[in-house]
């Protein structure tokens, strides 16, 4: 049928060259969970850029690898489950494939989930560019008892089908060689493609002989015609406007003629998804169980998954102080101590203001934070390992009835999830969801999911302050943060929304053993990000605190920012602060990390006590705790707020969250502060 074709070898593309090398481009394709990302960072490992498309907020992963002796081009295209305009990820995954034009186009399907996996492939075989598919997770396959045939797959699509275990390169380079044939003419790919109904067939037909002539150029007739019966809403606008006003009315009336043409097209693929999955994967008997079905049995549980949610939060704070509590009190008394020692001693004819503002400015600020290194670490590769074990999904499940409590659903605990990482990919997550109250709801409270930044200033306060009861107290101050979340979002689905209940539909990934290297590019390039932000955003909070701190004459007493924090200490003293505490959580709005920074400029930095140990030889147990409640509970960051603002496109709403998180925290503050007290 003429709708679905598949080129030979496409043109070169100059889109990843530097001066003027070409290199061919590869583009990696797949649904999410299909081992795609493992694959990208197998081949390119530290070789990669990581961006946002243009115009786009969507991540954008790209990079170089080598194979004998010649450069490739290596572009990441987001996960998606279609190549129809549902989603920001799926124009995008097309757009980039019909424009630009890759040299090849490698199709990532799991071998444990083939049925699902080659509906993308079925919509790329009517694209302009040659594909080759990538069976990836053969392993995982094989222990959930299934035997899937590479060769008989490659005969019924036609096309190169090469079977890989990415996490363990198996594989790999096999894959790589058929890529780099089809790319040099060795080999063509004309895939077999869906059958689609008689009558359907014809109007696609009559719709291209219709718009043939005012098609863009790097689009195909065939394919647009198709979309265009697909109900696509993108190309629906697109040659609403391109087409003259008659040519339209008869391309309308075809549509009109065959609308139930969607599911049509839909179910020819299904058919020969179908057909081709029977011949190629031999089932394990019936009765058997799987190893994935088994531990879902407790990790899914209503009840048990939530103590398996909270066991895990649980392990990975006991793995934080075990370990990433020793290396931080090393860095702070061992490298940061004697650096500020070394260099008080080494300008010690400078005069006193150089001084101060490289020993307590610099040093004391920017290395104060950047102790907390090993303990951002941890945080990164544990939620990693959970991501790529298959976990998340399932905390997701076993959340999803406490989320109906919010008028919400399992679609909002996704992106609230990313807020352990950081809140700003949470808020923009809420894409997904697809109520436009649900969503605003969502982002009003995805600042209570403690980030890694608020996480990691707990990590370095709490042991100060409470030693050996440190990790009961933090693990406490997470689901303190939960509740509150659960708390606020039902209050406010009654009283400001009308929470609207839907169902939960989510895949479930197999269990599969995790790839230390894609957990570990993770740990890099997020401690890499982190170290830039101590390097600039940091660095220069670190000075503005100092100047605040030293003028106008030099004295911290009399400074600027000590009469700044005296003017707001009736408020701070209800909370149990002095004036140096007030300051560092107002500091921590630019940029969390900022609260430790600011400490370490107004108690300075010595070789013999780190800041830790003066904090808590300076303030009480209740102070402690009530600072740790409010700095959970504050204001989000900057970043934060301008992507709240961003996503809701309203003021108003961003206003109503930062005097929301305001008063939530001052008022939880005052009531932990006098309890303490009385304890």
């Amino acid at each position: 049928m003429s709708d679905c074709h598949s080129s030979g070898v496409s043109e070169v593309i100059n889109l990843a060259s530097t001066g003027e090398t070409k290199m061919p481009v590869i583009a990696l394709a797949g649904q999410p969970n299909m081992g795609k990302s493992t694959l990208f960072n197998l081949l390119t490992g530290l070789n990669q850029h990581v961006g946002n498309w243009p115009g786009k907020t969507v991540e954008q992963r790209s990079g170089n690898f080598t194979l004998d002796g010649k450069t490739y081009h290596l572009v990441d295209l987001p996960g998606t489950y279609s190549l129809t305009a549902n989603s920001p990820e799926e124009v995008i995954a097309r757009e980039f494939i019909l424009t630009e034009r890759p040299d090849v186009v490698i199709a990532v399907v799991s071998a444990a989930n083939l049925e699902r996996s080659l509906y993308l492939v079925s919509e790329l075989v009517c694209l302009p560019v040659p594909v080759v598919v990538a069976l990836n997770m053969m392993d995982v396959a094989q222990q959930e008892g299934m035997k899937v045939d590479a060769a008989v797959l490659s005969k019924e699509l036609n096309l190169p089908v090469v079977p890989i275990t990415a996490t363990r390169a198996l594989g790999v380079r096999d894959l790589l060689q058929e890529a780099v044939d089809v790319i040099n003419g060795k080999e063509q790919t004309l895939p077999n493609i869906p059958e689609i109904r008689a009558d359907v067939t014809k109007a696609i037909e009559t719709v291209e002989n219709l718009i043939e002539n005012y098609v863009p150029t790097d689009y195909t007739p065939g394919w647009v015609a198709l979309k265009l019966l697909e109900g696509d809403t993108e190309i629906t606008k697109s040659m609403k406007t391109a087409l003259p006003e008659e040519k339209w009315k008869a391309v309308n009336t075809v549509l009109l003629e065959n609308d139930d043409a969607m599911v049509v097209v839909a179910s020819g693929r299904y058919n020969w998804i179908g057909n081709i999955v029977r011949l190629t994967i031999e089932r394990p008997k019936m009765g058997q169980i799987s190893v994935t079905e088994r531990l879902d049995r407790v990790a899914t549980h209503p009840v048990w998954g939530l103590f398996v949610l909270a066991g895990i939060l649980g392990l990975v704070f006991w793995l934080t102080f075990t370990i990433g509590s020793p290396l931080q009190s090393w860095l702070a008394t061992q490298v940061v101590g004697r650096i500020a020692g070394f260099m008080r001693t080494v300008m010690v004819t400078s005069p006193a203001w150089l001084r101060s503002l490289v020993v307590d400015g610099v040093i004391g600020g920017v290395g104060a934070v950047l102790t907390f290194l090993p303990i951002l670490m941890i945080f990164f590769a544990s939620f990693g390992f959970l991501e790529d074990i298959g976990y998340m999904a399932r905390a997701a499940y076993v959340m999803d009835n406490i989320m109906h409590m919010m008028g919400l659903h399992g679609k909002s605990f996704l992106p609230l999830f990313l807020g352990f990482g950081c809140n700003v990919p949470a808020i923009m997550g809420t894409r997904v969801i697809d109520s436009k109250q649900a969503r605003i709801l969502t982002i009003l409270i995805a600042p209570l999911i403690p980030c890694t930044a608020r996480m990691a200033v707990i990590a370095f306060l709490a042991p100060a302050f409470f030693g050996k009861q440190a990790f009961l107290v933090s693990w406490g101050l997470i689901l303190f943060s939960i509740i509150m979340l659960v708390v606020l979002g039902i209050l406010l689905n009654k009283v400001v929304f009308k929470g609207e209940r839907s169902a939960f539909i989510m895949e479930m990934p197999l269990y599969h053993i995790p790839n230390l290297r894609t957990v570990g590019l993770l740990v890099w390039q997020r401690a890499l990000s982190f170290l830039k932000k101590a390097g600039t955003t940091i660095l220069i909070a670190s000075v503005i605190i100092w100047g605040l701190s030293y003028l106008p004459a030099g004295d911290l007493n009399t400074s600027y920012l000590a009469i700044f924090g005296k003017w707001l200490t009736p408020v701070g003293k209800l909370m149990g602060f002095d004036w140096r505490l007030t300051v560092a959580l107002i500091s921590s709005f630019p940029a969390k990390e900022n609260a430790i920074a600011t400490l370490g400029v107004l108690f300075g930095s010595s070789a013999n006590s780190g800041l830790a140990t003066t904090l808590a030889s300076t303030f009480s147990g209740a102070t402690a705790i009530s600072f740790l409640v409010v700095t959970m509970l504050f204001i989000p960051c900057l970043a934060t707020v301008a992507v709240i603002r961003q996503e809701t496109g309203s003021i108003k709403w961003t206003a109503f969250s930062v005097m929301m998180f305001l008063v939530l925290s001052t008022v939880s503050g005052i009531i932990v502060y006098h309890v303490a007290l009385l304890l």
